[in-house]
């Protein structure tokens, strides 16, 4: 491709690709104010939420522009629903090492119409900027939720029951086959292998449970950083334990732990999962149940939480603690 395929200027990059993405949003201003204007309903809260994903660390830098938007967008979907928040709209801050060629921006635009739609939000603000570094894609989501109804990450209490949705491990598996297409050889078929990247490039935030967490839950999270480190900082002070046979795994995700046991690690630590853990108290565990069988998210329980047992400890099959040499992800810890 040569570089006069390069976009040449701002103004060609936000009103060609991006401003389009705001049809519809008045307060936008097509992109052509310093700020957008939100009037949120009477009687709501507006939740916000930022996770920038950048190129080397979130993302491959190769990797295909509209599973780029998409994760870019999706991850801070999934920060709102698990707030019980119903996504409204959101700002995107780029910032490229050099100009961006047209088809990839074209492309990149098309994976956020894409997940606009699926989500049920639009863009109407941000920025874009030239940077030393890699690339960066920085975006800030707005819901909103009836008054005083957002669900906290630190409400759980002892006796509450721990619930998880969908199924875990599949990103970080999809990421390990992204870096070996060779792993898993004879376990896995292409489709399988298909299907576990599909989930690491292209995370599905659980949005149908929003309304659900807010009638039931006392406390949620996204599972973004690994389980064990994200239901320790659901569990607050409080201790679970439980057997890792009840951790949820997808059959994809079942083959290539029968392969090889050691990937238990990767599925309780790995991460980028973009599932909801949540706790409900025992007096609803009735009607959440009810709810929940309506809905078409998936649920799974974990366990209890206990004021006298310690920290979080899921049990091998022979009864003894899953050792693991870090809980999850931190960005200042080595891998």
């Amino acid at each position: 491709m040569r570089v006069t395929d390069r976009i040449t200027n701002e103004t060609e990059l936000v009103q060609t690709f991006l401003a389009p993405l705001t049809a519809g949003v008045p307060g936008a201003f097509d992109l052509q104010d310093d700020a957008a204007l939100i009037s949120p309903e009477p009687g709501t809260d507006l939740v916000i939420t930022t996770d920038p994903i950048i190129a080397g660390v979130h993302f491959f830098a190769d990797g295909r522009a509209d599973d780029i938007a998409w994760k870019a967008l999706a991850v801070n979907i999934s920060d709102l629903a698990a707030k019980g928040a119903e996504p409204l709209a959101y700002t995107l801050a780029l910032a490229f090492p050099e100009p961006p060629q047209r088809v990839w921006m074209a492309n990149f635009a098309d994976g956020l119409q894409l997940a606009q739609q699926a989500f049920g939000c639009h863009l109407i603000g941000g920025d874009t900027d030239h940077t030393a570094g890699p690339l960066s894609v920085g975006v800030t989501a707005i819901g909103t939720v009836p008054r005083g109804t957002m669900v906290p990450r630190r409400g759980a209490r002892a006796g509450d029951h721990v619930f998880v949705t969908g199924t875990l491990g599949d990103s970080a598996l999809g990421l390990t086959l992204h870096r070996d297409p060779a792993r898993f050889a004879s376990a896995l078929t292409e489709g399988d292998k298909s299907f576990l990247i599909g989930r690491y490039l292209r995370p599905c935030p659980r949005v149908a449970m929003a309304a659900i967490l807010r009638a039931y839950a006392s406390a949620a999270l996204d599972v973004s950083d690994g389980l064990v480190k994200d239901l320790t900082r659901l569990a607050g002070g409080l201790g679970i334990m439980f057997p890792a046979s009840a951790v949820p795994l997808s059959p994809q995700a079942r083959a290539a732990l029968d392969a090889d046991p050691a990937q238990i690690a990767a599925i309780l630590s790995g991460g980028d999962d973009y599932e909801i853990l949540f706790s409900v108290a025992p007096g609803h565990l009735q009607a959440f149940r009810k709810a929940v069988s309506r809905s078409a998210v998936g649920t799974t329980e974990l366990g209890v939480l206990d004021d006298n047992a310690e920290g979080v400890r899921i049990l091998d099959a022979r009864g003894a603690a899953v050792d693991l040499k870090q809980p999850g992800y931190d960005h200042f810890s080595p891998p």
